[in-house]
Order: C-alpha cells, then structure tokens, then sequence
C-alpha cells in the first residue's frame, strides 16, 4: 500500500470495504446499529448507504495509515484543514498544557501528525495494550515515528505521567468517546445512556491545562477536515466528580454535534451504549475479531 500511488491506495480501499459491507459480517451490521442512533428517521435503505459510506471511511483510515509515515511534512499540512486552529496555538503559547479528546472520527493519527507538524510540539498520548505484545510495539513505534509519547493505557501511572506532561505546559491527545475502565462516566449521547473516560475532564481539573473537543471528518481526497472547539470550562460546583461528569458530558455533547454532521465519518463497530453491553452477544453483535477492531479504542 505504501507503495502503490495514492489513487490506487485510495481505490483499493474502497473495492476492501465494499467487500467487507457486502458481507454483512458483525462489524457492519454493529456499525447500522450505532448509525441507527444517530440518524433515528434513517430509513433501511439509508441505513445501508451510509454503513457503506461508513466502511469505506474506515478503509480510507487504514490506508492513510499505511502511507503516512512516508508522507513528507508538506504534504501532511496540505492533507488537513483545521478550523479554529488558533485555539491550539494560542493554548500552547499559553503556557497551561493543552489537552486534546477527539471521537473515533476521520483519521486521529492523520491528525495528530499535523499537530505535530504544525506546532512542532510533540504531545503524548495513550494506546489501548494489543494482543499479541508484537503487535502492540509496532503500533507504538509506528506512532512515535510520527512524533508522539504513547503510554499503555490503565493504571495511575499513565495518569500521573500525563498530569506531569500538562504541569510542564505540554501537549496531550486522547481519543475520549469510548470508556476502556471500570471507571468511565454514564453520559446521555444521542438520548441513550453510555459511559465515556473520566481522564481528559479529570486532568484538566487537576493541571488546570485547557480541555479542547475536536471533531473530524473526510472531505474529497486528499483532504481530511478538523474543528477545534472552544475551551470545555470547569464548573463551578461542589464535588470533584460531579464537575469531571458536568465536563464529560460537555465532551459527550460536541463529540454528537459532529458526529450528526458526519455520521459516516463515526467508526464506532464495536457495542457503544450500555443497553448493548448488557445485552447477550447474539442480540447486540460486536466487531471482535474484524481488523482493527480494537486497536482504535484510545483515551
């Protein structure tokens, strides 16, 4: 893929995903039962045109992934177009530690590559522990090629490294729509009840760093699109663990604006809401077992 010219890259995305829809195995028909509730009013027909669209989203995803670490700088800058990207700068120049949540929308990577680029600041990250272990290192590699400090995900050791990147004034993304603890916070996302990290409200309360949502989504090729959001602030309210779940559900709230906007663009194919969760397998079927399925879940 690394190899061939982007065109084909892009083309044989879309011929491996139209093959993975048409097969309806349990990623794509998970993926129509998250994208149900998003567009409520979708009609079947809808619904498969956009799992389809949605299918091909996440192929673009892998295929830019395959081809970014030979991307030159110009032309990662030139691949994103980020609104709003003064609010990143400005914070940074600020001295307080910026802290970046994003959905598992368009191509994370792809944007961290650009912040990156475009700051000249490195962040840190954490990344979901792969099986097997191998497997797991090259994904860290991969990503610290592009300029980041990834850290495995659990424990208060990641935590307290983060804290202490964001007291220094640094740089942090996580990717904060799906919880991967026993400790997430229940928020409403589109009328249901799901839980989402605690981490990125709970740094910012405790670093006093600044908490930015962002949303992303694919434009024609080559260009993936990027809205960095205002500031989340910490309320003003009694109880540490009532103001992190004010804030999350701030997160939840602009997190669901853009994905409205841009359901396709959503590759959420593993069960999401807690009435899924609590649901047999056969009723509420995962993406366990589907390329990539997990490797995505971040935060």
């Amino acid at each position: 893929v690394k190899k061939l010219p982007e065109p084909a890259a892009a083309a044989l995305g879309r011929r491996l995903a139209d093959t993975v829809w048409r097969r309806r195995g349990k990623g794509v028909t998970r993926l129509e039962a998250n994208l149900a509730r998003v567009v409520p009013d979708a009609s079947p027909a809808h619904l498969r045109k956009l799992s389809r669209a949605g299918m091909r989203s996440y192929l673009r995803y892998w295929m830019e992934s395959f081809r970014l670490p030979a991307y030159s700088e110009q032309h990662i800058l030139e691949s994103v177009d980020v609104e709003n990207a003064d609010r990143l700068t400005d914070g940074l120049a600020s001295g307080r530690g910026v802290i970046l949540a994003l959905p598992h929308m368009g191509n994370w990577d792809l944007a961290g590559a650009w912040a990156v680029t475009a700051t000249r600041t490195p962040f840190t990250t954490v990344a979901e522990r792969l099986k097997p272990e191998s497997l797991y290192d090259r994904f860290v590699a991969y990503r610290e090629s592009l300029g980041m400090e990834v850290l495995p995900h659990g424990g208060a050791s990641a935590f307290g490294t983060l804290a202490r990147r964001l007291r220094a004034g640094g740089f942090v993304c996580l990717v904060a729509d799906r919880d991967l603890s026993a400790s997430g916070i229940e928020v409403k996302f589109f009328g249901e009840a799901t839980r989402m990290p605690a981490g990125p409200a709970l740094l910012a309360q405790q670093t006093g760093a600044l908490l930015m949502p962002v949303t992303l989504w694919y434009d024609a090729p080559p260009r993936m699109r990027a809205r960095v959001h205002e500031p989340v602030p910490v309320p003003e309210i009694e109880g540490r663990r009532e103001r992190v779940a004010a804030m999350t559900q701030t997160l939840a709230d602009t997190f669901a604006a853009g994905i409205a906007e841009h359901p396709q663009d959503w590759h959420m194919l593993q069960r999401f809401w807690l009435a899924d969760l609590e649901q047999p397998p056969e009723q509420a079927p995962s993406a366990e077992g589907a390329p990539g399925a997990g490797e995505r879940g971040t935060g």
